[in-house]
């Protein structure tokens, strides 16, 4: 796949769920499928898929509609998922360990070759198969495994000094679940994940509604 040019983040943060949701039709055995169903299935506008897809190139037929399997490998290898990526966890706490054990890494080519954090108690022990390895020994372990990224599960305080330090090591992405942004260098890729963002907007839009149903007693 080549370059697409400057496609809207709003674009490429929609393609996940496209993936997700025609993998799911594969695995119904389903084959095809048009954009007409996705828009309805996925509570979507039918238009504003096939402008999405269009960002990448044309991939199905007027009044024949997408090839389910052919789709979800175009898009699979959008978003990078037809490559191996090694990644190392620092901060083995709770989120350090779900991460871990998450089994939906292994079906993406994503592998988790090292978890490291500075706890005396932490270091030595095995979580799903990786032996947690003190964070000093990282810049070693980097130059002799590729490290594509970089997943930040530390505290707070030290969330900046765990970015920077990746960034020397030269991994290409950092995947951020520390409870607070960080800066990386120039070409290094970054998301910061906020797990309580969600949970406020949902609670927002909760007390909204129950605002409202008490409204109308």
């Amino acid at each position: 796949m080549g370059s697409y040019g400057k496609v809207p983040e709003a674009v490429i943060r929609r393609m996940p769920k496209y993936y997700r949701y025609l993998s799911d039709k594969l695995l119904q055995g389903e084959e095809r499928i048009s954009s007409s169903r996705m828009s309805e299935e996925l509570g979507m506008n039918a238009s504003q898929i096939r402008r999405d897809l269009n960002c990448f190139g044309g991939f199905g037929q007027q009044g024949y509609g997408y090839s389910i399997g052919k789709l979800r490998d175009e898009i699979a290898a959008i978003l990078g998922l037809d490559r191996a990526y090694g990644a190392v966890i620092i901060g083995a706490g709770n989120i350090g360990q779900a991460l871990v054990h998450y089994s939906g890494f292994a079906c993406e080519k994503f592998r988790i070759i090292g978890v490291f954090d500075v706890r005396p108690e932490a270091i030595g022990k095995t979580v799903a198969g990786c032996a947690i390895r003190h964070v000093q020994t990282l810049a070693e372990f980097a130059r002799q495994n590729r490290v594509d990224l970089g997943i930040i599960c530390t505290p707070k305080e030290a969330a900046q000094e765990t970015a920077s330090m990746l960034c020397r090591l030269g991994v290409r992405g950092i995947w951020n679940f520390a409870p607070t942004d960080v800066e990386v260098s120039r070409g290094v890729r970054l998301e910061n994940v906020h797990l309580s963002d969600s949970l406020y907007v949902l609670l927002y839009h909760m007390k909204q509604q129950g605002d409202l149903t008490e409204g109308t007693k």
